[in-house]
């Protein structure tokens, strides 16, 4: 059983994949985690809250392991050149905790995001404002395989529940239909299958390390994405009072999409992220955090954007 003062502080990552994403996309999702079941917060009976907002501004353009710069094209192109992706998301969560060793948790994420791209043959910026929810993810979680609960699995379903419909605004491309890879949901559903293992080094010092893996079960209207899987480990310092710095390393493979829909040739990566944060305890059941993400790898194939860094703010509350 975690102790009174570790409780107290908020939780760092561990639970769900990002959804494979494409079209100079790669990861348009937030690789930062904050499940709490994955460090033992989530033990005590009853309801855990939370909301994170996550920014990010993908304007660095990739090639391999590479920057590229876009003033080595010419247009019109014989290819797509994105200009940058500005995300702004918020993660609602709710966690239930039916004993010490059940629980289930459900995250349904609120994306804006504003892209902008040259289209192959174009010469114009081509915009669009998806805004929406995205994909639900129910995750059950099994932790009663040792005494201190301290190794877990977890397993559900990623929901079909975000459009994937959604037009370009302006442009040359004004009306035509966005890459699914920039779509607010895949329009799949995919299954999650995870496991975790928290812990103490020492009085001062907690630890945590978990895998999940996202694998889609279907494909819809000519797109499948390309499965997924996230490495997270992380330490945190219990012996700062109110505050409780951590640190985290967030490892994100995926693999390349398919389907006539699908951007295959500039889809899946391999991304790390070094993430330091701090954690703060407002009152005894409510608990803030911030983060930010810092790539030390980024490996995509064909041409995508990536962040240069990450942004996650959030609150955490125990009713």
């Amino acid at each position: 059983m975690p102790s009174i003062r570790c409780c107290s502080s908020f939780a760092l990552a561990a639970a769900l994949a990002a959804p494979g994403l494409a079209a100079a996309c790669s990861t348009c999702g937030c690789s930062l985690n904050s499940d709490w079941s994955s460090q033992g917060y989530a033990t005590s009976l009853g309801w855990h809250l939370s909301l994170r907002e996550d920014y990010f501004n993908q304007s660095q353009l990739r090639s391999g392991a590479d920057s590229v710069s876009r003033s080595s094209f010419a247009y019109p192109a014989d290819e797509e050149v994105q200009r940058k992706t500005i995300n702004r998301n918020t993660l609602l969560g709710a966690d239930y905790s039916f004993s010490r060793y059940w629980g289930l948790s459900l995250q349904l994420p609120y994306m804006d995001r504003h892209h902008q791209t040259i289209a192959e043959g174009d010469t114009g910026v081509s915009t669009s404002d998806a805004r929406g929810i995205g994909d639900l993810r129910v995750l059950a979680r099994y932790q009663g395989f040792s005494d201190d609960a301290g190794i877990g699995l977890q397993f559900g379903l990623k929901l079909p529940t975000g459009r994937f419909k959604q037009d370009f605004v302006s442009g040359p491309q004004a009306g035509e239909l966005l890459d699914r890879g920039l779509q607010l949901g895949t329009g799949t559903t995919d299954a999650l299958l995870g496991v975790y293992k928290f812990g103490y080094l020492t009085d001062s010092i907690g630890y945590f390390g978990q895998a999940m893996a996202q694998i889609a079960l279907d494909a819809r209207e000519h797109f499948r994405p390309g499965n997924s899987l996230n490495l997270n480990l992380g330490l945190r310092y219990l012996d700062a009072g109110r505050f409780t710095p951590q640190i985290q390393l967030n490892l994100h493979g995926e693999q390349r999409e398919s389907g006539a829909q699908a951007d295959r040739p500039n889809s899946g990566a391999v991304l790390a992220y070094l993430s330091p944060g701090i954690g703060v305890r407002i009152t005894r059941r409510l608990d803030a955090f911030a983060f930010v993400q810092l790539p030390v790898y980024q490996h995509v194939n064909g041409l995508q954007l990536e962040p240069r860094r990450l942004w996650s703010l959030g609150l955490q509350y125990r009713l």
